[in-house]
């Protein structure tokens, strides 16, 4: 892929692209860089489309703040307004897996001048809860919830960065369809549950014998390299800014998602094992109003642009055809 760096929203953005014609961006989650929409840039770029896959903020060459509070979604969503200006491009449709999906989201909500479609991959749109996140998330003596186990600067960086290569491959592998369908409660190792306050994340969690199909030591070997290079504290400040989010965000209570939405998650995507999260997708529509029928991709897990990459470019291209 060919990248490029540009000034924009206080920082450098380094950006894989190819392509020329209506512009869409790709927005990666954690622990992922650019790399992860390999297979979809090229594929939208002889589409006809212009393809771009930023390192969002705090990963790969993309700059990293000091700053925890530097990681909101507000920040998130001006990175990407800021980005459409710095090429030169005034709407897009954007894209995103994991926490891009989130970002997609929110700047669909914030933004409908500027992202005429979007496309969310893993993670639904959700209400405003009634309460801060942290407060939300289960813990016990013994254990907590991933998400507060995040909180924590330093704790999670720690563990993660004792092997880089051990700790990609445990999460890579372990949150994607090759480790096994998952159900709420079924015992399966799951880095996206509950996390032993004592051992830690990655303990529970299985080396594969063999590298899943989708991943290649090259490909693991580009990750390890990025996060060996900036560490893992900038994606970590993502979630250290749930609870931010929350407040920012009081003033779009009630706010739906106005333009063209596409919702596509793997039928053993390892969020589907939380409880009550097919019901938030059930609920979707309230909130997105102009809501494609979910896609529910067979045999794939959490990384569903590199599990399913032949059918995610399909299902992106024909969204954005349309849209």
């Amino acid at each position: 892929m060919q990248y490029r760096v540009i000034e924009a929203n206080g920082i450098r953005i380094n950006f894989a692209e190819q392509g020329e014609g209506p512009l869409i961006v790709l927005c990666h989650g954690f622990p992922e860089t650019s790399y992860s929409w390999r297979h979809q840039v090229s594929a939208l770029a002889d589409a006809g489309f212009h393809a771009v896959a930023p390192d969002m903020r705090g990963y790969g060459k993309t700059d990293a703040p000091q700053d925890p509070e530097s990681y909101t979604l507000m920040h998130l969503v001006g990175d990407m307004v800021a980005l459409l200006d710095g090429i030169g491009e005034q709407t897009a449709i954007i894209v995103g897996n994991d926490w891009g999906a989130s970002i997609a989201w929110q700047a669909a909500l914030m933004r409908p001048d500027r992202f005429r479609g979007v496309v969310a991959l893993g993670v639904p749109m959700m209400p405003q809860p009634p309460m801060p996140p942290t407060q939300i998330f289960p813990q016990t003596e013994e254990s907590l919830f991933y998400t507060l186990y995040f909180q924590q600067p330093g704790l999670a960086e720690t563990e993660f960065e004792r092997s880089v290569r051990v700790t990609l491959l445990k999460l890579l592998y372990g949150a994607s369809g090759d480790a096994g369908p998952r159900q709420a409660g079924d015992g399966t190792p799951n880095p996206f549950s509950m996390v032993s306050r004592r051992e830690g994340l990655l303990a529970p969690l299985p080396i594969p014998a063999q590298l899943p199909s989708w991943l290649s030591e090259e490909d693991l070997a580009v990750y390890a390299a990025a996060f060996s290079e900036g560490g893992f504290r900038g994606g970590l400040n993502y979630y250290r800014n749930l609870d931010r989010n929350w407040a920012l965000q009081a003033s779009l209570k009630g706010k739906t998602v106005d333009i063209p939405a596409l919702y596509m998650v793997g039928e053993r995507d390892v969020g589907l094992s939380i409880p009550g999260m097919r019901d938030l997708i059930s609920a979707m529509p309230v909130l997105v109003p102009k809501l494609e029928e979910p896609i529910f991709v067979p045999g794939s897990g959490h990384w569903v642009p590199q599990e399913r990459p032949e059918q995610v470019s399909a299902a992106i291209i024909e969204f954005a055809k349309r849209h």
